[in-house]
Formats: structure tokens, C-alpha cells, sequence
């Protein structure tokens, strides 16, 4: 006991090693309600990109107002991408045009389309006449993709060479400095004439190599050819499935135009199970810059709908209301029944939205999912039911009592194991998220089913 305790006290001294100080976050709040514009290069002078994002997030509105007043021309552009996006608007709105279109060329291509998505039309425009010529067409390019896609992600700076290239070639070319190269690349593809990608060369296999070995001989054919239309969670599976660091992206006569590397998938698939969460606690969307009325817009449909089915569930027990009064019992144990199906229920719906997510669950394989959880809902009611019964038994002395409910529990726990598999199927069978509203059907099945079953097998074994 005592090794496990030491050992999360050790996990939680590490993780908060990686998280802004508070008394931190206070300095930085103090000096920006104070004016002090000298305090505040002081204290965010020698501050990480990402780390200076987490500041930002946590300043009250009024602090994070004086703070970009005072000082926000001179911090590092890089942050703007590190920044949440609710964040980002209220930021951008604070800096000068000519700070926002600088920033959109020092940052990578992809980086700057997001941050340039953040700004409102005038002040978008404002930031590309301020931008050079190059910068404003990576950003318009960008922009032109559709949210949430691999065009939107992508970075355009790459380092391609022609297929007739040796290694020494490539290194000298990237050595001399005469094109931008990225900052962070993985690979370099080679093309050919028309530009379409035919390999890969990672930089680990480029570096072993001799200076007189033709690309092609050490190049691997691209593992994948990402579209620009193609949702960002689709790469995110690619690059999953095919453990990448680096894809290239090409249009749609093949031509290389970009690449999406691993750092921006990270953010996706935080971004998507983070999205599928919320989802499943029946909430659309959640910021912690979200104003009241907008949380209530949110998660006041999903609440309307629990509402409806918890009406529909409760009238199998004004049904048997009159069962109700003549058995006081049924009521103690009604609301166990109920719940212990809710939560498997639950737990078979987590495994199934994650195996759907995961492309594990498919149509292929589907029956054997569904008999899984058949059987493991069945199996688990039988031992819930051995233990409700037998307390039922015990505190009412009635063995009609604890047939019931060991029943009652047997068939609820299949039908929430059922449940919890079928709804979220059915739900994409019909092209919607099963995610979203899969927890509320999964619900109210368990809650009806273990109500009707229960007082239905109490008032025929017991009146």
C-alpha cells in the first residue's frame, strides 16, 4: 500500500513538473492588472511557446486584455498555435494587424491557417496586406480547405528530390541554404518529373547512406497518399494503423503538395476522443471560455430527450403502482435493478464506441461483437443475481421477492449488454455519430427493461 502510494505521489510530482505554477499564473495577473509592463517581460521573457500558451488560457479576461495591451507585440508568434482556439479569437482581437500577418509567416503552413481561421474578415484582410506575398497565398491555399481536413492540416513546406538524385545530391542541397527547408521534417520523398511522389527516404536511412547511393535504391514506397479532402480523423487512422511519422498529401493528379507530419495527429486524436467524450455525456461541445447561454444550448437538447424517456420509463411504473403499494419491497429494490443494468449498459456502450472509432468493430465482425457482449451480460447477470437475490431472500424473508429480482437482474444485464452494442451500430447504420446520443437510448432500455421486467415478475409470482 505504501509502494503504491509513493508511486502516485512520484506520478503526480512528475506530471505537475510539466504544468504552469499558479503562484505563476498570480505574478503574471498582478503585474497585467498593474500595469507593469517591465514585470511582464520579465516574467515571459524566457517562457516556452506552449508554456506561455498555458499561461494565456488561465488569465482572468481583464488581465489577458492589459497583458496583450501592454506587451503582446513583443511575445514570440509561435504560442498562437500552442493557444486553444476559443482562446486564440479573443487574443487575435487584441494584437495589431501588422503582429498577426508577421506571425502568420513565421509560422509553419498549417499552424498559420488555423490561427488565420481564428480571425474575423477584416481583420484577416488586414493581416495579409501586412503579410509578404508568399504568406498570404500559403494562408489562402489553407483557408480554402475545408475544416477538419487533411488540406487544413497539411504543411506545404516539404524537401523533394528527383529521382535521379544520390544521396551526397540531397544533402548538399539541403545544406546550401538556397531553399527554406521546414523546421521539423521526417522524410524526403522522390518524385518524378510530374512531381508525384514514388518514395520516401526517412532522414535516419539518408544520413547511413553513402554519398554515392542513388535515392532510389534506399527509398520505400510512400505507405499512404493522403488527399486533401480527406477528414482529419481518417489520417489520424492512418497514421495510426501504419505507425507514420510523416505522409505526403497529394492533389488530385497526384502531384505532391504538402505533407502532414505526426506532431499535428497528436492534437487530432486528442482533439477526436476528447470530442467523442463529450459526446458521449450528451454534450455537443465544451470550452472553458463557453458563456452560460451557449453551455445551455449545448446540452439542453440531450436533457429534453432524457427527459422524454425517463416519462416513457416511468409509466411502467405508474402501471404497476397498485403492485407497488401492496409490496413496499418492490420499490426498495426497483431503483437496484435499474441501476446495476444502467451500468453495464454503459460499459458495454465505451467498448463499443471505442472499437467503432478504432475501425475494430466492422460489419465483418459485428455478430461476434454482439454475441459478446450477449454472453458477458448474461453471465454477469447471473452472478449480480445470485448476490441481489440472496439479500433480498435475507432482508425480506420472502423467496418470491428474491426470485424476482434475481430474474429481473438476469434479463436486464442482457439486455444492457445488447443494448449497449446495438444502439451505437444501429446508430451508424444511419449515417449518425454513435457517440452522440447512444448513452441516452442505452438508458432508458436498461431503466424500461428493469422496471417492467422486475414488477412484471413480481406482480405475476407474488399477487
Amino acid at each position: 500500500m505504501a509502494d503504491n502510494q509513493e508511486r502516485d505521489a512520484a506520478a503526480a510530482d512528475e506530471q505537475r513538473r510539466f504544468e504552469v505554477d499558479p503562484h505563476f499564473v498570480t505574478l503574471v495577473t498582478g503585474a497585467a492588472y498593474d500595469r507593469d509592463a517591465p514585470e511582464l517581460r520579465r516574467l515571459l521573457r524566457d517562457l516556452h511557446p506552449a508554456d506561455l500558451a498555458d499561461v494565456v488560457e488561465q488569465l482572468p479576461e481583464e488581465a489577458l486584455k492589459r497583458l496583450f495591451r501592454l506587451v503582446g507585440p513583443e511575445l514570440p508568434s509561435a504560442f498562437l498555435a500552442d493557444v486553444e482556439w476559443e482562446i486564440r479569437e479573443k487574443v487575435l482581437e487584441l494584437l495589431p494587424a501588422d503582429y498577426v500577418g508577421r506571425a502568420l509567416g513565421e509560422l509553419d503552413t498549417d499552424d498559420a491557417a488555423a490561427v488565420a481561421a481564428d480571425l474575423d474578415e477584416d481583420k484577416l484582410e488586414q493581416a495579409l496586406a501586412a503579410a509578404d506575398d508568399e504568406t498570404r497565398l500559403a494562408v489562402e491555399q489553407g483557408l480554402a480547405a475545408e475544416e477538419d481536413t487533411a488540406g487544413r492540416l497539411m504543411q506545404r513546406e516539404l524537401v523533394a528530390a528527383p529521382e535521379f538524385w544520390s544521396v551526397g545530391d540531397a544533402i548538399d542541397y539541403m545544406r546550401a541554404g538556397e531553399t527554406e527547408l521546414p523546421e521539423t521534417f521526417f522524410e524526403l520523398y522522390v518524385v518524378d518529373p510530374g512531381f508525384r511522389p514514388i518514395g520516401a527516404v526517412p532522414l535516419s536511412t539518408l544520413l547511413r547512406a553513402g554519398r554515392e547511393t542513388k535515392l532510389t535504391e534506399i527509398m520505400r514506397a510512400p505507405q499512404a497518399l493522403i488527399e486533401p479532402a480527406m477528414d482529419q480523423e481518417e489520417v489520424a487512422f492512418v497514421f495510426q494503423k501504419y505507425h507514420l511519422a510523416s505522409a505526403p498529401v497529394v492533389d488530385e493528379a497526384g502531384r505532391l503538395t504538402g505533407v502532414v507530419t505526426i506532431d499535428d495527429i497528436v492534437h487530432v486524436i486528442a482533439d477526436e476522443n476528447e470530442e467523442d467524450l463529450l459526446k458521449l455525456s450528451g454534450v455537443s461541445d465544451a470550452n472553458q471560455s463557453d458563456t452560460v447561454a451557449k453551455s445551455i444550448r449545448a446540452r439542453a437538447p440531450w436533457l429534453g430527450l432524457n427527459l422524454f424517456t425517463g416519462i416513457a420509463s416511468a409509466s411502467v411504473i405508474a402501471f404497476y403502482g397498485a403492485s407497488i403499494e401492496k409490496v413496499v419491497a418492490l420499490a426498495v429494490l426497483m431503483p437496484i435493478v435499474a441501476s446495476v443494468g444502467g451500468n453495464a449498459g454503459t460499459q458495454a456502450l465505451a467498448v463499443a464506441v471505442r472499437a467503432i472509432a478504432s475501425r475494430d468493430l466492422t460489419s465483418t465482425n459485428a455478430l461476434r461483437h454482439v454475441w459478446r457482449e450477449l454472453f458477458t451480460g448474461f453471465s454477469n447477470g447471473l452472478m449480480m443475481a445470485a448476490i441481489l437475490a440472496g439479500a433480498a431472500g435475507v432482508w425480506f424473508h420472502s423467496a418470491g421477492i428474491s426470485l424476482a429480482v434475481g430474474l429481473a437482474v438476469i434479463i436486464n444485464l442482457t439486455a444492457a449488454g445488447l443494448a449497449g452494442i446495438l444502439v451505437p451500430l444501429t446508430l451508424r447504420r444511419f449515417g449518425a455519430d454513435p457517440a452522440v446520443s447512444s448513452s441516452v437510448f442505452v438508458t432508458f432500455i436498461t431503466d424500461f427493461t428493469g422496471f417492467l421486467a422486475f414488477l412484471g415478475l413480481a406482480t405475476v409470482i407474488l399477487l
